[in-house]
């Protein structure tokens, strides 16, 4: 299984990296990582992590200038984008097919060649316009899965809150995992 991860510069790149930890510790994943020149700002800023350690993480990372790399063609195959965290300027490039740099690229990849595309924006409040954008690109067939905490499980950290939002996002793209306890109804 091949998994295109996309870093952009909205808050939250804490939820990249820990999806990129997680895709790490399956041998049938191999993921290709673009992360946008704010979201290295952000994972600076917001975490400890260095960018090195991230790009260990991955089996190919692409700059996100670089038009000609191999997931800008739809003839290289994959099985899915996922932009963790979704800024809201990406989110209009990819609803508006507005392919200036390598993440909206393969964003627009993906919705041609139907592949999923599953799109995690980090905006809070959201206005129309932000709302009518989900609403469009999910009416092409994308995913919308932003990150909302659940608390069923009973979080304790903050690393549970994110491992709950890694478990949809692995179920979505049909990878089997236990990352977050799941909801098995009242008693």
């Amino acid at each position: 299984m091949r998994i295109v991860v996309c870093i952009t510069g909205a808050t939250g790149a804490i939820y990249g990296i820990k999806f990129l930890e997680a895709l790490k510790q399956y041998d049938n994943v191999t993921t290709h990582l673009i992360i946008s020149e704010h979201g290295k700002e952000n994972i600076k800023i917001e975490t400890s992590y260095s960018l090195e350690y991230v790009y260990s993480l991955v089996n190919y990372a692409h700059e996100n200038s670089n038009l000609a790399a191999c997931v800008s063609s739809g003839s290289f195959e994959y099985d899915a984008v996922v932009i963790i965290p979704c800024s809201m300027k990406t989110l209009s490039s990819v609803a508006n097919g507005y392919s200036e740099n390598l993440i909206s690229r393969v964003s627009d990849v993906a919705l041609k060649e139907r592949r999923k595309l599953i799109i995690c924006p980090r905006e809070s409040p959201l206005n129309s316009i932000h709302i009518e954008l989900m609403l469009k690109l999910s009416n092409m067939g994308a995913y919308i899965i932003p990150p909302m905490p659940a608390f069923y499980n009973k979080p304790k950290t903050i690393d549970d809150i994110i491992d709950h939002h890694i478990m949809k996002l692995l179920d979505k793209i049909g990878i089997e995992n236990r990352k977050s306890k799941r909801w098995e109804g009242m008693s």
